[in-house]
């Protein structure tokens, strides 16, 4: 019997590669996005000649009053959830001295505070079923305050302590709680800008992120980068001295 799993952010990107290796496994997918069309795709595609696995619910994840409503019908689709991924994203440009609010805010609320809304209740549901997974996908940029665009490195930094705070109050309950933190993935948020196609730092495709997503998953990891080697990155990162940093143009 399939695993029974909930994506937000299902119709592009990560989480659409995520949702389509799992629904390829034989897992049962409830897809949670804004844009229809695009789920109603991968869901036809999936479900072609067989039982009903993939279940597209359009789901705008700035309406947070409506995240607990949504997650009761993704549960109800599915009879039950083990996993649970959050994978919704925004990152718009941002120029060098630009101070946008309303780009600001949308970050806060897609990134941050749309992923409070609705792990609240997975991890809710999760407690008094006293098992289950959720992962979130950050990113590397979380790791620290750079100038390129501050706020999307807030949004992510904030999500990272959100999801570390969820693994330590759920460890009780055995819930495990992931952070995945992607470096250069392929994906439609990222196609402006100027990925590495060659070296040790060499973007990815969305579907091998995917795969090593979900192999991190099922090794039960606490928190990892993708691919490893943002690792190595991220702690080069996180150590050089404040007068160093602010000097470098990253």
């Amino acid at each position: 019997m399939g695993k029974k799993i909930i994506i937000v952010g299902a119709s592009s990107g990560i989480g659409k590669a995520i949702a389509e290796a799992e629904l390829n496994a034989g897992n049962s997918v409830v897809l949670l996005a804004r844009r229809e069309k695009s789920l109603e795709s991968i869901a036809k595609k999936a479900n072609q000649g067989k039982e009903k696995r993939a279940f597209p619910l359009v789901f705008d994840v700035t309406k947070f009053s409506t995240a607990e409503k949504t997650f009761g019908k993704a549960v109800s689709l599915l009879g039950n959830v083990d996993e649970v991924y959050f994978a919704s994203g925004v990152m718009p440009e941002i120029s060098p001295n630009e101070y946008n609010t309303t780009k600001d805010l949308e970050m806060l609320n897609v990134n941050l505070l749309g992923a409070v809304a609705f792990l609240n209740p997975v991890a809710t549901y999760f407690t008094k079923q006293k098992s289950g997974k959720i992962i979130g996908i950050s990113s590397i940029a979380g790791e620290r305050g750079r100038k390129g665009n501050p706020v999307y490195n807030t949004s992510k930094a904030a999500l990272n302590t959100y999801l570390e705070a969820l693994r330590n109050r759920l460890s009780e309950s055995n819930v495990q709680v992931t952070t995945i933190k992607p470096g250069f993935v392929i994906t439609e948020m990222t196609k402006g800008l100027k990925l590495p196609e060659k070296g040790l730092l060499k973007a990815i495709t969305a579907e091998e992120a995917a795969e090593k997503i979900r192999t991190i998953v099922a090794n039960g990891k606490d928190e990892a980068f993708v691919p490893g080697i943002w690792a190595l990155v991220g702690l080069i990162i996180r150590n050089i001295p404040n007068f160093i940093f602010k000097k470098l143009s990253i």
